[in-house]
């Protein structure tokens, strides 16, 4: 309790200092986990004042900003609780084989039957479509998406600007990144669709006569786009990583494909951090030197280009990763079951509590400069690094 008042007022005397961000990583099913994050942060933490995803995590970061504060969390466990619904916990459950095996069956009845309030297969299959189509070159449809989106997230509340809301998708075509984000334009459904458009899945979506799928494809987390963005205030980056680089030598081919997908998603979210404090470290001496300069030189050409080099304010990244479990498969990102739903919900709620409470980060020095990130779940190795808290 005492933990939790000082965190409280800790929060309330930041927030006209500091802004609060989150960045939320694509990964289907598991993104459950984001939600319990979401609640343990809102329950002791001031609300985000920006919201930033891919895939899942665009779903997510959606039902935040499109509701007010009191039903966040609400309209976030009313969505996994609708695409959970077909397989309900059972009274009992083996945590061994028993377990995998209701994984797996979940896992292949999303594959057969789709998802409630999400997708579900195109009838006749894709193979069966005319060619050129949508409806050719994607096996299932998402309409119930875009109507689960439309019941759930006010768009016009996004649009008004009371939290940011960014997006990213790549263009089929130019095979580009591209961002939509509230603080530039009007954001709808179908900006939240495109980021989840994972093919061959899911069809592309089309958006002022270009069409996109996945973020995830190019980058499965929006953390470098966060990032890259000028600030007026020092932040702090809430980023909620799905998959996680770092895992044991696979023993047999499905650990193969599994761990094949973590490294495939898992963003290097340490490198984007460390590529960041190294750019501010360049921009900061660049800053020294140029006032050391006489006066003569101040209107060198190279000088007038070191001293456009952005010396932003400080950043500190609070990482959280959710970790798989020894019965999860390569099919954990879409096996839907209502059991797996409400672990990830509880680890995400357990791990956010775990960080906020934890001494390291209630008793953190606010630097002026510079890029920290801070890792304290402390059940996997991290890199070493002198800006790194673990």
């Amino acid at each position: 309790m005492k933990a939790t008042r000082i965190l409280r007022h800790t929060a309330a005397a930041s927030t006209d200092s500091e802004e609060t961000i989150l960045v939320l990583q694509g990964g289907g099913a598991l993104g459950a986990y984001q939600g319990g994050v979401f609640e343990a942060l809102s329950a002791v933490h001031h609300e985000p004042t920006w919201v930033a995803g891919i895939s899942i995590g665009a779903i997510n970061a959606a039902l935040i900003a499109g509701n007010p504060t009191a039903d966040r969390t609400a309209r976030l466990r009313e969505f996994w609780d609708l695409v959970s619904s077909t397989l309900p916990t059972p009274p009992i459950i083996n945590f061994g084989r028993a377990r995998e095996a209701l994984n797996e069956n979940s896992a292949s009845q999303v594959m057969m039957f789709g998802v409630p309030g999400f997708f579900k297969p195109r009838f006749p299959p894709a193979p069966f479509q005319p060619v050129g189509s949508l409806e050719a070159i994607s096996y299932y449809d998402t309409t119930p998406l875009a109507e689960t989106l439309e019941r759930l997230i006010d768009f016009d509340r996004i649009n008004s600007g009371a939290m940011r809301l960014s997006v990213g998708a790549v263009n089929v075509r130019t095979g580009n990144f591209a961002y939509f984000d509230s603080a530039k334009q009007r954001i709808d459904a179908r900006h939240i669709m495109a980021s989840g458009a994972l093919p061959p899945g899911f069809a592309p979506v089309e958006i002022d006569g270009e069409h996109f799928w996945d973020g995830g494809l190019v980058s499965n987390t929006p953390l470098q786009y966060v990032l890259d963005q000028p600030g007026k205030r020092r932040r702090t980056v809430f980023q909620v990583d799905l998959f996680a680089a770092v895992g044991a030598l696979p023993t047999t081919l499905p650990e193969v494909t599994e761990r094949e997908k973590d490294i495939r998603f898992s963003s290097r979210t340490r490198l984007t951090t460390t590529n960041e404090l190294d750019r501010q470290v360049i921009a900061q001496a660049a800053q020294r030197l140029i006032a050391k300069l006489p006066p003569e030189l101040r209107n060198d050409p190279d000088v007038l280009a070191l001293s456009r080099v952005r010396c932003e304010h400080a950043v500190d990244v609070v990482h959280l990763i959710y970790r798989s479990k020894h019965y999860e498969s390569q099919s954990k990102d879409y096996e839907f079951s209502r059991l797996s739903m409400q672990e990830h919900w509880d680890a995400g709620r357990a791990d956010m509590a775990h960080t906020l409470h934890d001494h390291r980060w209630l008793q953190r020095e606010r630097h002026p400069h510079g890029v920290r990130v801070f890792d304290l779940t402390g059940d996997s190795p991290h890199i070493n690094h002198p800006e790194t808290v673990s």
